[in-house]
């Protein structure tokens, strides 16, 4: 049974206050409404459900509008429904009917547990304590995956129509732990991994400015590495059309409590960098015009 009556929209977008630029933000992971439905029909409490929630991602990107930066943002947690993964990434062993044949079942997220609908939050425990019916997640599907990503395509289409070419940030935060190290980096910590596929979702350009822009004020940057990019970055990232995706992950430590989910005292400071950042990649962007837009080549 779903129970999605509670929410009257499942995302929210916020509009900027004056005149817009390229960069279009997403925020598929922050939500923090846990629908009754699954509270019910998990084995975990909230605040373990809350373990895989990107917390405050959101807040710390609420100065787009003031930069002139539409955001769309979830509303509902990604231990509901996963935003940055293929509408239909499934696992049949976790449902009480089978699937239908479109279903990618194959998939390495789903084979960790992590797929559409995930089977475990991020400390590895098992979600739900029940299966689920085809008939339920197809619902959270319908209502909160599809409005998503079409209101999200329109965004990044009104962009590029705008300006001819649209940045897209798909903004994250990752757990401390595990993270790796590397020569230069104070600490051995990794502060923002940035994930451009490896090159194909993003220009150089973006990608490189962004690096500057944020080691400039203090933090230590690597690329691709453990996080290259998901599906957000993969199926919109397209720079010879004009449209560049580019990941953000930042580090859970540098702004919140990763036991009590607390903000941490530095949390205004990392908000306002944040804000320097928009304002300043968004200038470049305007600078590298030329570069980032769509060029149409004529026929021979």
């Amino acid at each position: 049974m779903s129970n999605l009556a509670d929410l009257s929209n499942p995302f929210e977008v916020i509009a900027p206050d004056g005149p817009l630029t390229p960069l279009v933000l997403s925020s598929p992971h922050s939500g923090s409404h846990y629908p009754i439905d699954l509270i019910e029909a998990s084995s975990l409490s909230k605040t373990a459900l809350r373990r895989s929630e990107d917390c405050y991602v959101d807040e710390l990107f609420s100065s787009a509008k003031f930069a002139g930066v539409p955001m769309i943002r979830a509303l509902y947690p990604r231990a509901y429904l996963d935003l940055n993964r293929e509408p239909y990434e499934l696992d049949p062993e976790m449902f009480t009917d089978p699937l239908p044949d479109f279903i990618n079942s194959a998939s390495p997220r789903v084979a960790a547990g992590l797929g559409t609908v995930a089977r475990i939050v991020a400390n590895q425990k098992e979600i739900y304590a029940r299966k689920l019916t085809w008939t339920e997640v197809e619902a959270r599907i319908n209502r909160l995956y599809k409005p998503y990503h079409q209101t999200l395509r329109r965004l990044v289409n009104a962009a590029r129509d705008q300006f001819g070419y649209c940045v897209l940030i798909d903004c994250h935060s990752m757990p401390s732990a595990g993270l790796p190290t590397g020569k230069g980096i104070a600490g051995d910590s990794v502060d923002v991994v940035l994930g451009d596929r490896n090159g194909l979702s993003c220009s150089s350009l973006i990608t490189e400015e962004t690096e500057r822009i944020l080691s400039s004020l203090g933090y230590s940057i690597i690329r691709n590495n453990p996080y290259a990019g998901g599906f957000t970055t993969q199926s919109y990232g397209e720079p010879e059309t004009g449209v560049h995706a580019l990941q953000i992950e930042i580090n859970r430590a540098l702004y919140v409590d990763e036991m009590s989910l607390s903000r941490r005292p530095s949390f205004a400071k990392l908000k306002d960098d944040l804000r320097v950042f928009l304002e300043t990649l968004s200038e470049f962007s305007g600078d590298a015009r030329k570069a980032l837009t769509f060029q149409r080549l004529s026929a021979e």
